[in-house]
């Protein structure tokens, strides 16, 4: 099983992720995407859209605002109840967030609870605790003309937030898609974007940081048939992930949620687990909204949120079924399972394992020697056809061919072409493999 830190290390080393604003200090809980990690984020994210939009007749895709009108949030609970269980040492003055230093307990944890479980603060180990406070996590920020001696009434008036979620955005256009496309149902609106939570303590790698990807589908069903709906999206989650993304079944779980721990708007939800190198932990949800969102869109707006069924004449509000995915949650368990190290003629190797679909590169080709003209004009040639083929090719001169090896073993390429002396005598180049580091022959012509 790999480990964390070593995912993180290489990460750093090789370009894929780097902590956010690192040359001034960093800042907890935002990461930057190097260009090998933006690389394969953005192969994750188009094979989403194509599995579940391109490839579908009843899915489609949007791109709503990040800032949204704050009514949004009041009509779908979030300015009321987003809220974690915030707890203070009295010793250090360091905050946490209780459910998650603490054995037992969930989000809705009294103080009296947590206090029973004999937490040790992480920082100092005291046991000196303060009571657990509501701590809401939407980032808040003002729209217009704010000036800092505007009185808090004027403030007020410009406050706005930065989305703790796609989900709503995709909510509000219901009715606008409803009446442009008027779709058969039960239809899909995707998204894909940025959302924001403000963490009380971001922690574990990209795994729970402050600014995230979503990718999330709101698919609107009859009410009478959520069940079998619900079962149908379930079933594409598991294809996608392990047939599309390559993540092994043995580190995928589902959780049924108990009610208790359920969101408010769900009447029934499903955690897929993954084995992560720290444990296990939420990948992916899959939630039953009911007609939540569009009834408190319509009481909010005074706007009707019925769908007349094309056939049937009958008018209802559609039920939603909801698949939502962290994108970094997704790339830290691509990583984590592409991630092996293993010994190669008695020298220690790290390889990423990655699929060929969402390698960042295809292949690397190199010239044997650096210092010889023909090779390195030959490679060249091998290079820009297979660039304009493929597109994601990279090019390796550097040190010798052994250590350009392991480079690229490093960041998932899964084969690399070498151009040597044979190569300008019958036009074959030697393809070295990824993960057997088997060597063949090939004609350019058949690359």
């Amino acid at each position: 099983m790999s480990k964390l830190e070593d995912i993180v290390s290489l990460c750093k080393r090789r370009g894929f992720i780097f902590p956010g604003s690192d040359i001034y200090g960093g800042m907890a809980g935002t990461w930057d995407f190097g260009p090998l990690g933006v690389s394969l984020k953005k192969k994750i994210m188009d094979e989403w859209w194509k599995f579940f939009v391109e490839d579908r007749e009843d899915t489609y895709g949007i791109d709503a605002a990040i800032l949204m009108n704050p009514r949004t949030w009041v009509a779908s609970g979030h300015t009321a109840t987003f809220a974690d269980p915030l707890v203070e040492c009295k010793e250090c003055k360091s905050r946490f967030r209780a459910d998650k230093i603490a054995e037992g307990i969930n989000e809705s944890v009294t103080t009296e609870e947590f206090l029973n479980t004999h937490t040790k603060c992480p920082v100092c180990g005291q046991e000196n605790w303060g009571p657990i406070r509501k701590f809401n996590m939407m980032f808040t920020t003002h729209v217009g003309a704010v000036l800092p001696d505007d009185d808090a009434e004027t403030a007020e008036k410009n406050v706005a937030y930065l989305r703790p979620e796609t989900a709503q955005g995709i909510f509000t256009n219901y009715k606008n898609v409803v009446d442009t496309f008027y779709p058969d149902l039960p239809f899909g609106l995707a998204q894909q974007g940025k959302a924001f939570r403000n963490e009380i303590s971001p922690r574990d790698f990209i795994l729970r940081d402050r600014e995230c990807s979503q990718m999330e589908i709101e698919y609107f069903v009859n009410p009478n048939t959520w069940e079998e709906n619900f079962e149908t999206m379930r079933e594409l989650q598991h294809e996608f992930l392990e047939d599309v993304i390559g993540l092994p079944k043995e580190k995928l779980h589902e959780l049924e949620v108990p009610a208790e721990d359920r969101a408010h708007y769900s009447k029934r939800t499903i955690d897929f687990m993954f084995n992560y190198p720290n444990g296990e932990e939420e990948l992916m949800g899959l939630a039953y909204r009911t007609d939540f969102d569009l009834q408190n869109i319509a009481r909010e707006s005074g706007k009707s949120m019925e769908y007349r069924d094309k056939v049937t004449n009958e008018t209802f509000v559609p039920h939603v079924i909801e698949p939502s995915i962290g994108v970094e949650r997704l790339v830290l368990a691509v990583l984590s399972t592409a991630y092996f190290e293993d010994e190669i003629n008695g020298e220690k190797r790290t390889v990423l394992k990655l699929p060929e679909n969402l390698a960042p590169y295809k292949f690397c080709v190199s010239p044997l020697l650096k210092n010889k003209p023909e090779l390195v004009e030959k490679a060249k040639e091998v290079y820009n056809t297979l660039r304009k083929k493929y597109g994601n090719v990279t090019w390796d001169d550097s040190g010798n061919i052994g250590k350009r090896y392991r480079k690229q073993d490093e960041i998932g390429t899964p084969k690399c072409i070498v151009v040597d002396f044979d190569t300008l005598e019958d036009d074959t180049v030697t393809i070295r493999d990824r993960d057997t580091t088997e060597q063949i022959r090939e004609k350019i012509a058949n690359l």
